[in-house]
């Protein structure tokens, strides 16, 4: 091979010669590569030949060197109990072992062979003896198996109480007395506490993945040579593989046990792992706080954004405060004008006395003015007054008049459009008091449905059954309302047309307004409207979340709390807080009252 790789070499530096100039890597190998190092540290021109020759008879030299060790009981040995013999004492070479070269045995078998021939103890009067030593060591397969079962390998494993305390002392020489039955030549040494992480990974990962040729077919305690025919040969064989499988097994585990305590024991294992936890933590840290700065720039953001809302909305307020001011005072202007037109058209018609002849008629007139006053608006009272004082005692009577007439006839036009209201009103009525199972709903049943339709929303258990037994408890007219009668009616209230609900809305209203009048208003007594749909100023649904976060953060042993509130609330003063909160704990506590009547109305 090498002289292969010297001819492919040569062929091409000689290709490089004759082809365009390129750089090429080329590592020098072989052995008149290493020929000419040594000639070079030696200062010789020696041929590899010489070289080669000079190496061989120093080995011979070596070999004639060593000394033998002769087995005490060589005389008294039987070669039928070779396998219980140390073959290696035998041939005098107990110090070398397995590190034993073919020649250093068979130089050692010559020398023993020379001594203890059987023709010179024969002629000495001594026993003749012989022995297989020879065959087995010479045979590398033989010898590997008797290799395999060294009598005098340590099999022994520290524990960890042992490795504990002296670990590389006490560890180290083991895994070095094992290598030697590693597949692989390049075996990993335990290493120092200085050792890098990616030394010991590697250390573990080729121990716990160990590769053994070590073998226990030596002891076989039955030889398939001797069988008599081929099954009881087949049974030997079987036999055999049983108990050699069992060994391999128990060395596995032996080795496999050794490696475990060491990883057990090992203090750079336990360094690393509180490294590695360490920094794990600061990671984890790391994120909490990058999370945590992400939460303060997000909470900041929504502290500005409802910032630049708050100022929106307060300048916003402070436009249709000016607004309404600039407003109102329009109003007054057109008021005081309103009122000094209506002043100059009383007194016009009592200078003319009403454009009358006698009392009768004059008081007649008198209402007639006074009509004009109240309905016509600003510009309607300035032409008029022109007319009254521009013209003749006639042409202002009869503008007058005809002013009178086109009043009356808007006043009969409207008086006409409530009856008719009212009459469509009492037909809705009627209608659903039909479908109520002939219950009459009057305009205080309407309203406290209305009202328990929004306090109790869809998907409040038993809803319509809560809200019956609600009307039951609250109403005053005596009628005990179904779960029925109140879904008829609800959906009949949904299909009435909108003038209609504003008509029975504005009654209801005026009702309240006028039981209510001494008493100031507040939360107990607000209009249901007022109260629950906030048509004065309804929250939204963002102001009401804004509202529920705010109460979680400020409890109640906060200083200053509602005010905290408010000013987490865009829009919304503290009075309109705490009146909301009433509200909903109002609603809550009614909820739950009423549930629990239906509840116990179905225990019953």
């Amino acid at each position: 091979e090498l002289e292969s790789s010297r001819g492919i070499v040569c062929t091409l530096v000689f290709f490089l010669c004759f082809s365009a100039s390129i750089q090429v890597l080329v590592e020098p190998v072989g052995r008149w590569f290493e020929a000419y190092i040594r000639r070079r540290n030696r200062n010789l021109s020696a041929s590899f030949q010489e070289l080669e020759e000079e190496e061989s008879s120093s080995e011979e030299e070596d070999d004639e060197e060593f000394q033998l060790q002769e087995h005490p009981m060589l005389r008294t040995l039987d070669p039928k109990d070779w396998k219980n013999q140390d073959h290696y004492a035998v041939l005098g070479l107990p110090h070398l072992r397995y590190k034993a070269t073919q020649r250093q045995i068979k130089a050692a078998h010559k020398a023993i062979v020379l001594k203890h021939h059987p023709d010179k103890r024969k002629a000495a009067g001594e026993q003749i003896f012989t022995f297989c030593t020879i065959e087995i060591l010479s045979d590398p397969v033989k010898r590997r198996a008797f290799d395999s079962v060294d009598p005098t390998f340590d099999n022994a494993v520290p524990s960890k109480s042992e490795g504990k305390e002296n670990f590389f002392e006490v560890f180290s020489p083991v895994f070095e007395r094992n290598a030697r039955w590693s597949s692989k030549k390049l075996v990993p040494y335990l290493g120092t506490a200085e050792s890098s992480f990616e030394e010991v990974d590697s250390f573990y990962s080729f121990w716990y993945n160990f590769d053994s040729w070590r073998e226990f077919s030596y002891l076989d305690e039955e030889e398939k040579e001797k069988a008599e025919c081929r099954d009881e040969r087949r049974w030997i064989e079987k036999q055999n593989r049983a108990s050699r499988a069992q060994r391999k097994k128990e060395e596995m585990n032996r080795i496999r046990t050794l490696v475990d305590s060491a990883y057990g024991c090992d203090p750079r294992i336990k360094k690393f792992k509180e490294e590695e936890k360490a920094r794990k933590e600061s990671e984890k840290k790391a994120k909490v706080e990058a999370k945590k700065k992400e939460q303060e720039e997000k909470e900041r953001a929504r502290q500005a954004e409802l910032e630049t809302a708050r100022l929106a909305k307060q300048k916003e307020e402070e436009e249709a405060r000016q607004a309404a001011q600039l407003a109102k005072k329009e109003k007054e202007v057109q008021k005081k004008a309103i009122k000094k037109e209506r002043q100059k058209l009383r007194t016009t018609c009592k200078n003319w006395n009403y454009f009358a002849d006698n009392e009768a008629e004059s008081v007649k007139m008198m209402e007639e003015v006074e009509k004009l006053c109240d309905r016509l608006e600003l510009t309607s009272l300035q032409s008029l007054n022109e007319i009254l004082t521009s013209g003749s005692k006639e042409e202002s009577k009869a503008a007058v008049e005809k002013q009178v007439q086109e009043v009356n006839a808007l006043l009969q036009k409207e008086k006409e459009a409530e009856v008719q209201a009212r009459q469509a009103a009492r037909n809705a009525e009627h209608a659903s008091g039909g479908g109520g199972g002939g219950k009459g709903w009057n305009e205080d049943d309407l309203q406290l449905l209305i009202k328990a339709v929004n306090l109790f929303p869809a998907g409040t258990n038993a809803r319509w059954e809560v809200i019956a037994n609600y009307m039951n408890l609250h109403s005053t007219s005596g009628l005990k309302r179904t779960a029925k009668d109140v879904i008829n009616k609800a959906k009949n209230l949904q299909k009435l047309d909108p003038l209609q609900k504003d008509e029975i809305n504005k009654k209801a209203f005026e009702k309240f307004k006028k039981e209510h009048t001494s008493v100031p208003p507040s939360i107990d007594n607000a209009l249901p409207s007022e109260r629950f749909d906030g048509n004065a100023n309804p929250w939204t649904t963002e102001e009401q979340k804004l509202l529920e976060q705010a109460l979680k953060t400020y409890p109640v042993s906060t200083p200053e709390r509602w005010e905290k509130i408010a000013a987490a609330v865009p829009g919304r003063t503290k009075k309109d807080c705490m009146k909301r909160y009433k509200e909903l704990v109002e609603m809550v506590k009614a909820k739950k009252a009423v549930q629990e009547q239906v509840a116990a109305k179905n225990k019953k």
